[in-house]
């Protein structure tokens, strides 16, 4: 039995300013299309995460080219996952003397492509 190695191209973005569970809703929608149909999605999504999925997958693509000589065509969003970063605390001024905390709560999101054979 032999193994053939799989090619695949990665790009991370930390500590993006949305919730992981925002980035979720959008990823669900490209998770296994291929980049051409994938791009399209994000373009005429109406979320704020689409824009930040977009840029991240053309990262994607950008190091499939140039890192692993990978053709665009053949490619496709083999995995996109958002996890959870670090949660930036505030405080607000609230009724009868008393605060509210405030979270604005971070992600980290992967895409990787891999090549149809």
């Amino acid at each position: 039995m032999e193994e053939v190695a799989v090619l695949e191209a990665k790009a991370t973005l930390k500590y993006a300013r949305i919730s992981a569970r925002k980035i979720k809703i959008v990823a669900d929608l490209i998770r296994g299309k291929d980049v051409d149909e994938a791009l399209a999605i994000l373009k005429f999504t109406p979320k704020a995460a689409s824009d930040i999925i977009e840029k991240l997958l053309k990262s994607a693509i950008a190091n499939a080219q140039n890192n692993h000589n990978m053709t665009s065509s053949n490619l496709y969003v083999d995995q996109i996952y958002a996890n959870q970063g670090p949660t930036l605390k505030r405080i607000r001024p609230a009724a009868k003397g008393s605060a509210v905390r405030i979270r604005k709560r971070t992600s980290h999101i992967t895409i990787v492509l891999k090549e149809r054979q």
